[in-house]
């Protein structure tokens, strides 16, 4: 019995390592619910992990995309650096965060003044505040996408299937002017315009420039940037399952042999 509860304790703590995305499939009986399937990812547990190539063109979609509308303020250039590959070695990303003008300062004059990025500058934001982010868009405010594989219900798993839900509206479906709808979506509505067509982020490894291959990108890195160290995680993971195990099966034989030297020393007795 305490074998039994030992291996039962051993499998919920598995099961806690699983990624929240994997499986998110749900239906409002109202017809009106968020339609989100699980995808196929490299870093699903338990053993996944990222793969440098679709980090480096999410990036790219990110920058060329995302970033007119969504900050990522919790990300610094040095962290592309943990990525690796040519696009995101040391001098790479002190080239990338080059790009970019910083607002620094003050100076000897008191002064605050502009320069080039460094690699510890976070990303920057294409608005100053919030408040000019909602004036840009008629009111709504763009999230940061920092954490956002982490905050939302499905992780990667929904970002692709936001990506990817546009559509026109079915016939009789209410849709406030100047929304979009979305399967993904909650209600299926959603101010954010389509963001993704074929063939607007060029591809240079020879992977299809297409809407599919966008989402996946970008949402991968997502995840990446909301949970950098999940391949370390899900190696812990391994390793603790694994000593579980192999403690359980030890223990297993050590009950046994105590058990059948009681046996025995029990029937001596009686003889």
């Amino acid at each position: 019995m305490a074998m039994h509860r030992f291996l039962m304790a051993a499998g919920l703590l598995a099961s806690a390592f699983a990624v929240p995305g994997m499986a998110v499939a749900e239906e409002a009986a109202n017809g009106h619910g968020p339609v989100i399937e699980a995808q196929e990812w490299s870093f699903a547990p338990p053993f996944g992990g990222f793969k440098q190539g679709q980090l480096q063109r999410g990036y790219r979609v990110y920058k060329d995309i995302c970033a007119s509308c969504h900050s990522m303020r919790f990300l610094s250039f040095r962290n592309l650096a943990e990525v690796g590959g040519p696009h995101f070695s040391p001098a790479a990303v002190e080239m990338l965060a080059s790009q970019v003008q910083v607002t620094d300062g003050p100076d000897a004059k008191g002064e605050m003044f502009q320069r080039p990025g460094r690699p510890s500058d976070r990303f920057p934001s294409r608005f100053a505040n919030d408040e000019a982010a909602r004036a840009a868009n008629n009111g709504a405010l763009p999230p940061d996408l920092s954490l956002m594989a982490k905050a939302r219900a499905g992780g990667a798993d929904y970002l692709y299937a936001l990506l990817t839900g546009y559509q026109q509206a079915p016939a009789g479906f209410d849709l406030t002017q100047g929304m979009q709808y979305n399967t993904a979506f909650a209600g299926h509505q959603i101010a954010m315009p389509n963001p993704l067509v074929d063939g607007i982020v060029p591809y240079t490894d020879g992977t299809e420039p297409t809407v599919d291959n966008y989402a996946k990108d970008v949402s991968a890195f997502l995840m990446w940037s909301a949970e950098p160290t999940l391949e370390e995680r899900h190696k812990v993971g391994a390793r603790v399952m694994i000593f579980l195990f192999v403690f359980a099966f030890i223990m297993f034989l050590a009950k046994r042999a105590v058990w059948e030297r009681l046996h025995r020393r029990d029937h001596s007795h009686t003889a």
